[in-house]
């Protein structure tokens, strides 16, 4: 029996999907090691004994500063090296909403050229000036080396944000898409890039970005929550989706919905399968 794929969750200071996170994960396969995150900051918990770090979604530090900035000074201070090293051992990395905010923060994402220490891209205040919690849709590039979103070509997941409009000057966006590191965009209901309409796009993002990943697609940053769609009755129109399944003689609830996967490629990385 191979033994399961570590995960590490840095928890505490606002954060607060772990629960839905360590269930996603576990439903995966994988094996989650939950830490107050002071202990790994004191070497109490080595990140080189893990294959995995999730920067978890919540209110860091309660954004004060920015969303994610206090989380990225500490992560930088206390744990740059180690965290690079992490990187080019062939770990994978997600930040999740205010995750992926401290990843921009860093300098992880976009990593350009593999430099993971410039900042180069942020996600700003909301367009409409409101927090949004719905549900989004989501168009995968089949294109991208993206690790965590291998064989989708669409998604459906909540957005719960206030700072989550993607912005980068002109030529860092033609750079991301010549690489393919645009992973999600923001999509109308028939599945076409949403172009900036609200709320398909809940936020204002510059070309409806969702989420980038790094060159080596094992970075990945998103702004919708794939932990929270890990059932397909977390989806709000399960009973509808049911229904039309059963009337056209179709299985429902077989197949593991769309969030759950993107936690099952990770796990599948470092399982050769």
């Amino acid at each position: 029996m191979k033994p399961k794929v570590r995960v590490l969750l840095p928890a505490g200071y606002g954060l607060n999907c772990d629960a839905e996170t360590i269930y996603a994960f576990e439903r995966a396969g994988a094996a989650v090691h939950r830490v107050p995150m002071n202990l790994l900051f004191r070497g109490e918990v080595a990140l080189g004994d893990h294959q995995i770090l999730v920067l978890m979604g919540g209110f860091g530090w309660g954004d004060d500063h920015g969303a994610g900035v206090i989380q990225a000074v500490r992560f930088r201070t206390h744990l740059g090296e180690e965290l690079e090293a992490f990187i080019e051992r062939g770990g994978l990395v997600i930040g999740i909403c205010n995750g992926f905010q401290a990843l921009v923060n860093l300098g992880l994402l976009p990593g350009f050229d593999g430099d993971y220490r410039t900042r180069s891209v942020a996600l700003l205040p909301n367009d409409c000036g409101m927090f949004r919690d719905q549900w989004v849709r989501l168009v995968v590039d089949p294109g991208s080396p993206c690790v965590f979103t291998r064989g989708l070509e669409a998604a459906e997941l909540p957005v719960r944000h206030g700072e989550g409009k993607f912005y980068a000057a002109p030529e860092v966006i033609a750079r991301l898409r010549a690489r393919r590191q645009i992973v999600l965009r923001y999509a109308l209901p028939e599945g076409s890039p949403a172009g900036g309409r609200f709320p398909d796009n809940p936020n204002g993002s510059v070309e409806d970005i969702a989420g980038i990943c790094d060159a080596t697609g094992r970075i990945f940053g998103l702004m919708p929550h794939p932990e929270a769609f890990n059932d397909w009755t977390n989806h709000p129109d399960w009973p509808r989706l049911k229904e039309h399944a059963r009337r056209a003689g179709r299985p429902f609830g077989t197949e593991p919905p769309v969030g759950l996967r993107i936690f099952e490629n990770a796990v599948r990385h470092f399982q050769g399968s």
